[in-house]
């Protein structure tokens, strides 16, 4: 056995080697420089990048709308994904159709998408003449903080697909004899899915949360596409800032900006995983 486990490093050790060189050694590297002051003599200035970071409106600004977007979009995924989920599972074979549908937009490239969502949400697109045939006013969807609604309507229309496959896979792993004796206990559709479901899923269920919530941080290019480096402030996000300050060559900033949202972002995952549910799951 111990020969066997000796052998089975020699086959890992290249990839790891790889990892320690292309992430491992430029991840600690990256802290190094976000302290100091970016300059030819790379002077050491500890927290001074930090400081100013922090400091900065528009670094605030944009960290205050990722974890709002994220916050909005994940559950907005997790809801709607299962309930479909659900739906799909009862067509069993003629589910499949449905399903390639709901994948279709994140095969599709980003670009084709947008240039759909901005006909749609034009000034005198589809959306605002429905608006007007209702008796209301148009609306600035794409210059205004308006933009924020198109812009989560888009993530969610990629991103369910994905979600609803990985809920499918571990629904099909529930033993219908479950369900056929809740129903004989007079139990409804909703007490089934919450009382049975859920709890047998629930690993699936968080992994789908956790990936709902870690895409949602990737909705720069979106909004990128739409208002350029400088969008509204209600869809100004943490990466156009870290872009213009790449644009401007602070990197130094650029880093200091990264790091401080990869604390924030390991301290919301640390304490998901702390929470009481996740516990649950592991004992």
């Amino acid at each position: 056995m111990f020969h066997r486990k000796k052998s089975l490093w020699l086959f890992l050790l290249p990839g790891l080697l790889g990892l320690m060189v292309f992430y491992v050694v430029p991840f600690l590297g990256g802290i190094y420089f976000s302290m100091t002051d970016g300059t030819i003599s790379n002077r050491f200035v500890l927290f001074d990048n930090y400081k100013q970071v922090w400091g900065n409106a528009g670094f605030r600004l944009g960290l205050q709308n990722s974890l709002v977007l994220s916050l909005i979009c994940a559950p907005v995924i997790f809801i709607c994904a299962f309930i479909l989920a659900v739906m799909l599972r009862a067509l069993k074979e003629k589910s499949i159709g449905f399903r390639n549908v709901l994948l279709m937009p994140y095969l599709v490239p980003s670009a084709a998408l947008l240039i759909v969502w901005m006909i749609l949400f034009d000034y005198g697109g589809v959306i605002n003449r429905a608006i007007v045939a209702l008796g209301g006013q148009r609306v600035l969807w794409l210059d205004s903080g308006a933009l924020r609604v198109p812009v989560v309507l888009l993530y969610i229309w990629k991103n369910i697909g994905f979600s609803v496959v990985i809920f499918s896979a571990a629904l099909s792993s529930v033993p219908d004899a479950l369900y056929e004796f809740a129903m004989l206990e007079g139990a409804g559709p909703f007490q089934r899915e919450t009382k049975i479901t859920l709890p047998l899923i629930l690993p699936t269920a968080f992994l789908v949360f956790v990936l709902a919530w870690v895409n949602a941080f990737k909705i720069f290019k979106e909004v990128y596409f739409i208002g350029g480096a400088y969008p509204h402030d209600a869809v100004y996000t943490l990466q156009h800032y870290m872009n213009n300050m790449f644009a401007q060559l602070n990197y130094h900033h650029v880093t200091t900006a990264a790091y401080s949202f990869a604390v924030i972002v390991f301290v919301l995952f640390a304490a998901l995983y702390a929470s009481k549910g996740v516990r649950g799951l592991d004992r």
